[in-house]
């Protein structure tokens, strides 16, 4: 089957042929809504998820309730890549879908076989992997380094390039909750991009005017990351 006939999912379509065509009865399709719980924090993995046109968090949530973005997955990656490192259960990690949307959805035996006898696919999932870390990395020092601006503009720009779409539905509380910062300073800077042209607002939706100039605010991990992607899995793992 050729890479075009499959889900719009750049990792899944990333497989080797022969290793897709073993997998693809156990594919299925499905709809998540917005709060969606794929898997929770030590939970055993018995299916993995693709993302086509969803946003999943992968977030963690502190013993006093605050919850804080470490990485998203859209349709680039995959959900449930524990299920290949030695065990089965997620860590202290949680993963829900914050943009509602499709998903394919493939249990983790027959997906775990193949990437135990094909090196073509294990290699294929192991660069995966270390774009992911590449990632939550890059987001550590980012938070730590960054000012709100610069994150925020970083932030509109991933889930960009995860959903393909400069319509984003998501409010400021939530965006502020995967920032890790107040409300009120989301909103605020929301206000000045606005002002300047390079986004508009409406009720829980945020539309990208200007990515060029969305580009030039945000801090280079944006393009780190994204280097890291295409450098791993080709251009192809974004557009």
């Amino acid at each position: 089957m050729h890479t075009q006939d499959r889900p719009e999912n750049h990792l899944l379509a990333a497989l080797p042929r022969d290793a897709y065509e073993r997998i693809e009865p156990h594919l299925e399709r499905h709809s998540l809504s917005r709060g969606a719980v794929l898997h929770r924090p030590g939970e055993a993995i018995r299916d993995l998820y693709f993302p086509i046109s969803c946003l999943v968090s992968v977030t963690v949530t502190m013993g006093d309730g605050r919850t804080s973005e470490t990485g998203v997955v859209g349709r680039r990656e995959v959900v449930g890549i524990n299920a290949f490192m030695g065990g089965r259960e997620t860590t202290q990690t949680e993963y829900v879908a914050q943009v509602p949307g499709d998903v394919v959805r493939v249990p983790a035996d027959p997906l775990r076989e193949e990437f135990d006898r094909n090196k073509a696919l294990r290699d294929v999932l192991l660069k995966y992997t270390q774009a992911m870390i590449a990632q939550i990395s890059q987001n550590a020092a980012c938070n730590r380094l960054h000012v709100l601006e610069q994150r925020y503009a970083r932030w509109l720009l991933e889930v960009r390039d995860r959903i393909a779409s400069d319509e984003l539905r998501l409010t400021h509380e939530f965006i502020a909750e995967m920032l890790g910062v107040r409300r009120a300073g989301v909103t605020e800077v929301a206000g000045e991009f606005e002002a300047r042209g390079i986004i508009s607002q409406g009720r829980g939706l945020t539309r990208i005017l200007d990515g060029l100039a969305l580009g030039a605010v945000s801090c280079e991990c944006y393009a780190v990351v994204k280097g890291e992607y295409d450098r791993l899995l080709g251009s192809g793992a974004e557009s």
